[in-house]
């Protein structure tokens, strides 16, 4: 057994490149050399959101606290609650974060596949976003 004390790990912004706006990662856990996956979670302020992105292996986000939106390309913008668990497909391309109006954190779980757990891609745009 290992318990992982997380105020070692410090809080960090997330990358412009990736993100709109201001958004708070606070990681839980890491990759291991015999695992694949990491956790995170990360707090979204009202409007702000991950950039266009899949995931090689799928990912996991469960809806901790506030109110956020969630697109699947082509698809509707749908709202995401808390106690909501939201599975986004291998190569699924994505975007996650808080409403127009209200803050949304969750946590991320993402594993990795060929040593990439991500690829980033254009930002959502203002026009994406608000529609």
């Amino acid at each position: 057994m290992q318990i992982i004390r997380n105020e070692k790990l410090p809080s960090m912004r997330g990358p412009e490149d990736w993100f709109t706006g201001n958004v708070r990662i606070d990681p839980l856990y890491a990759k291991k050399d015999i695992t694949h996956g990491a956790g995170a979670l990360v707090t979204f302020e009202p409007a702000a959101r991950t950039a266009w992105h899949t995931h090689p292996a799928g990912q996991t986000i469960i809806i901790i606290s506030g109110l956020g939106w969630a697109q699947r390309e082509d698809g509707p913008i749908e709202e995401i609650h808390p106690g909501d668990v939201v599975w986004f497909e291998p190569e699924e391309k994505h975007w996650h974060g808080a409403s127009a109006n209200k803050a949304m954190s969750h946590i991320a779980i993402q594993e990795e596949k060929d040593g990439k757990a991500v690829d980033w891609m254009e930002k959502v745009s203002d026009e994406q976003y608000f529609k």
